[in-house]
């Protein structure tokens, strides 16, 4: 380096430019990078590190965004074992975390010599993972060769997704050849970002330039197309231009002073001791942050941080022999499908991918691990209702309703989901569904697939599938079978209606012949031949057979809402006669939860259901009231023997469960409504 040095532009790694941002430090040299990407490299550490290019922070933030865009919640990420590697890799941690995503797996490549041999290792250790989703951050000198052997092992076949940064578009704008030769089919459905640089008339003109120069001192291998970084590196230069004219404008002078502190450093090969300190470097770096012009690649104007404004990318898909945009990123919009990166009306998101393998259909992003444990599934060893879990005795087999609703279920899955069942219980009581749940969250078991009801409590500690059969709590209880009688046409009414109906009778006829009597013979004559018409009218309008006529207008209006109301009630009458005699009348001290919960007597529910808290905790009933009982034979007995005689006056369970007791107990029913609603799920966690 030379002894009075004012500005550096470079160097082109992220490495060296750590290790000179502190020499520019002491120097108070500004330094110009347009290639060190590193996000860590900042103002803050270096105030004399001005970036010209985009920092991998927003580049990582394009990535964690495209990952959340189709869903993916895990990453592999491959990448080079330097500054440059490790600290864009922690970025895109950081910003996949903020959208619930993680790097489930860091594959780290030696920066110093990466051999075939250590990327197959890592490869081979990547595909017996679950991820299928691969962010591959690394220089272009070994991008390819990663890409290379990724193929050779099946890893760019459909369901992988590569995702790879800058270095990629860059390597295919600096070398068009590759399109031509066998490296495009290792790149075939990549995904990878481009900076953003807008076409504009100088830009063109630039490129034309460097192609025909380029052309002309390399006849042979020319031209050499310039990728970003080149246009970042002439737009370098410009702003260290511009900047020196405004700070030779305002005075400043090219004026260095010895650093003692340098002294120690004697006999370097950089020769760092006999560099001088700028004088007025901060007045330089001054003028380099306020330059705003366009160039090459857009507008140059920095922002407080030391970075360019504006920071976009271009959302690239490999496809056959070229490449397709697909959508950009900026910090302000996202990603999106408009005309430019400032521009998103056209929508949000990308437009449709070819993915690795030719498909456009977007992979799920994971697979079972080859080496992955199989899932534990845990299965209530019940002692009753077998018909819905029980285990096949003398194995480890189960069957029932509930575990043949979830292998039908896996079965409808692309893929294969490896599990194995283990029994939990000791066979002589049903297990209680919260010990059972718990196991879940201690994690001895990965799900559980059970007659396990879903409830607001155990929501809170577990996750439940869809319901697969609504259930809900009810009451069953003895019923007695009504015998019909010769008095069976009156059990429509109650008495208390019947009473009513005939005074209305009585009303009605009163009524009508107080509003005839002057003006029709029909209702004139002696008291006792009123009397009679006045019953005759009435109760014969029952079967609309009266035959003395109303004159009056009044006589009329009563008469016809009357005659609706006799309507209503013959039709009321005959449709509940026609049941009673008709269908099975059954009866039952209790009516329902109501009548259950105001009596004092003994309930009996399922020993390890959920009904045990529901009672005491929702509906107040004391514990004392509550047995516990095992089986439906229990059930059975104690309904019989009565909760006069030890035994229980109802049974309050679940539908699914008390529709299979029934089955075969005709002496006992649900009586009431249902009166809670829920169903049951698989569990996970």
């Amino acid at each position: 380096m030379e002894r009075e040095t004012a500005a550096i532009i470079g160097p082109q790694y992220s490495v060296m430019a750590h290790v000179i941002s502190h020499v520019a430090n002491e120097m108070q040299v500004p330094l110009l990078s347009f290639s060190a990407t590193d996000p860590t490299l900042t103002s803050l550490q270096f105030p004399y590190f001005v970036r010209t290019t985009q920092s991998d922070l927003y580049q990582m933030t394009a990535v964690a965004d495209i990952v959340d865009h189709f869903q993916w919640r895990d990453v592999i990420a491959i990448y080079i074992d330097d500054d440059h590697g490790r600290n864009g890799v922690s970025v895109l941690g950081d910003k996949l975390a903020e959208k619930r995503g993680k790097i489930s797996h860091k594959a780290t490549l030696n920066p110093g010599n990466i051999t075939r041999e250590e990327i197959n290792s890592a490869l081979v250790k990547i595909a017996l993972m679950q991820s299928r989703v691969i962010v591959l951050h690394i220089y272009p000198s070994f991008g390819l060769d990663v890409l290379n052997v990724a193929r050779s092992l099946n890893m760019m076949g459909s369901g992988y997704v590569w995702i790879a940064t800058d270095w990629l578009s860059t390597l295919l704008d600096s070398n068009p050849s590759l399109f031509t030769t066998q490296s495009i089919n290792d790149i075939q459905g990549l995904i990878t970002l481009r900076m953003y640089t807008p076409e504009s008339e100088i830009k063109r003109k630039f490129s034309s330039s460097w192609n025909k120069l380029s052309k002309e001192k390399d006849p042979v291998e020319g031209p050499f197309p310039l990728n970003t970084f080149g246009f970042y590196a002439y737009d370098t230069v410009w702003v260290l231009a511009s900047a020196l004219d405004a700070f030779f404008r305002s005075g400043g002078t090219l004026s260095f002073s010895n650093d003692s502190s340098l002294n120690m450093l004697r006999g370097g090969s950089f020769e760092l001791d006999s560099m001088r300190v700028f004088l007025d470097g901060e007045k330089l770096l001054k003028r380099i942050l306020e330059v705003n012009r366009s160039g090459l690649t857009g507008e140059m104007m920095f922002g407080q941080d030391g970075n360019l404004v504006h920071s976009s990318y271009e959302v690239i898909n490999v496809i056959g022999s070229g490449i397709r945009r697909i959508g950009y990123w900026s910090e302000t919009s996202g990603l999106h499908t408009g005309e430019s990166p400032n521009h998103s009306i056209s929508g949000d998101g990308l437009y449709g991918v070819i993915w690795p393998g030719q498909t456009i259909q977007t992979p799920r992003g994971w697979v079972f691990s080859n080496n992955g444990k199989p899932l534990r599934i845990g299965v209530p060893l019940r002692i009753s209702y077998r018909e819905f879990v029980s285990r096949t005795e003398g194995t480890e087999m189960f069957g029932g309703y509930c575990i043949d609703v979830f292998t039908a279920a896996l079965s409808l899955l692309p893929y294969p989901v490896p599990y194995k069942f283990f029994s939990f219980g000791d066979g002589k009581t049903n297990p209680l569904n919260s010990d059972l749940l718990h196991m879940i969250t201690v994690g001895a078991f990965d799900a559980v697939v059970g007659d396990i009801t879903i409830t607001t409590n155990r929501t809170k500690i577990v996750d439940f599938t869809q319901p697969y059969i609504e259930s809900g709590l009810v009451v069953v209880a003895p019923i007695k079978k009504l015998k019909s009688s010769a008095w069976a046409f009156l059990t429509p009414f109650s008495p208390m209606m019947w009473f009513v109906t005939g005074m209305f009778f009585l009303v009605v006829g009163a009524v009508v012949w107080i509003l005839e009597r002057r003006i029709n013979d029909d209702f004139r004559g002696p008291a006792r031949r009123q009397f009679v018409t006045i019953i005759w009218f009435s109760f014969s309008t029952l079967f609309f057979a009266h035959r003395e006529k109303t004159v009056s207008t009044l006589g009329r209006f009563v008469l016809i809402i009357w005659l609706f109301v006799v309507l209503i009630l013959n039709s009321s009458y005959i449709a509940s006669l026609t049941s009673i005699l008709t269908v099975e009348q059954l009866s039952s001290p209790i009516k329902g939860i109501e009548s259950l919960v105001i009596s004092n007597d003994r309930i009996g529910f399922l020993r390890g259901s959920f009904a045990e808290n529901y009672l005491i905790e929702e509906l107040n009933i004391h514990r004392s009231r509550l047995v516990p009982l095992n089986s439906p034979s229990e059930y059975e007995k104690s309904l019989k023997d009565g909760a006069a005689n030890g035994g229980v006056a109802a049974i309050i369970d679940e539908r699914a469960y008390m529709e299979l007791f029934l089955a075969t107990r005709c002496e006992f029913g649900i009586v009431g409504q249902e009166f809670t609603k829920m169903g049951w799920g698989f569990v996970s966690i």
